[in-house]
C-alpha cells in the first residue's frame, strides 16, 4: 500500500491532515482536539465523550495500522490520532470550563512528551498500531487524574 493521503485511514491517523503540520504535530493534534472535545461534552456529556474516545481509539487502531504498513515507519510523528484520543480522555473533567480545557491540553501535553512510567515502557515495549495509540491513552489517563485533582482544587476555593 501506497501511502496517500486520500485513503481513509490516512485521513483519520493524521486527524484530517493536521499531523502533517509542523512543527510539533502531536501538538496540533492535540490542539485540534479540543473543538471536538468541547462539542461532544455540550451534546452528549462526559459519557459520550468516553464513548467517543474509545470508538475512535478502535477505528484508531485499525487506520494507524494501515499508516505504519504504507510507510513503513515504526511511529510517524504525522500520526495524531492517538493525541486526540489521549486528549479526549484527559477532557473528561473538564466539562465545558475552557481554564479547564487549558489546563488539560497542558496537563496532556507533558504526560505525552515526559511519558513517565508505564507510559515509556508501554511505547517501547508494544509493537504496531495498538503501542502508538496505547502510549497516548496512559498519558490521556494521567491527566485526567491530574486535570480532576485541578478542577476539585478549583471548586474547593
Amino acid at each position: 500500500m501506497s501511502l496517500s493521503f486520500w485513503r481513509p485511514a490516512h485521513v483519520i491517523a493524521t486527524w484530517g491532515g493536521v499531523g502533517l503540520l509542523r512543527p510539533a504535530p502531536g501538538s496540533w493534534g492535540s490542539l485540534a482536539a479540543l473543538p471536538f472535545a468541547y462539542g461532544l461534552q455540550a451534546s452528549v456529556g462526559p459519557l459520550g465523550l468516553i464513548a467517543a474516545a474509545i470508538c475512535l481509539f478502535v477505528v484508531g487502531c485499525w487506520a494507524t495500522g494501515a499508516y505504519l504498513r504504507a510507510s513503513g515507519a515504526a511511529d510517524p510523528p504525522s500520526v495524531v490520532v492517538d493525541e486526540v484520543v489521549g486528549q479526549w480522555l484527559t477532557l473528561v473533567p473538564a466539562a465545558l470550563d475552557p481554564l479547564l480545557y487549558g489546563a488539560g491540553f497542558a496537563f496532556f501535553r507533558a504526560f505525552d512528551v515526559v511519558k513517565p512510567w508505564p507510559i515509556r515502557l508501554a511505547e517501547r515495549r508494544i509493537p504496531g498500531a495498538l503501542g502508538v495509540m496505547l502510549d497516548d491513552v496512559l498519558a490521556g489517563l494521567y491527566a485526567l487524574v491530574l486535570l480532576h485533582a485541578f478542577a476539585r482544587l478549583l471548586e474547593a476555593n
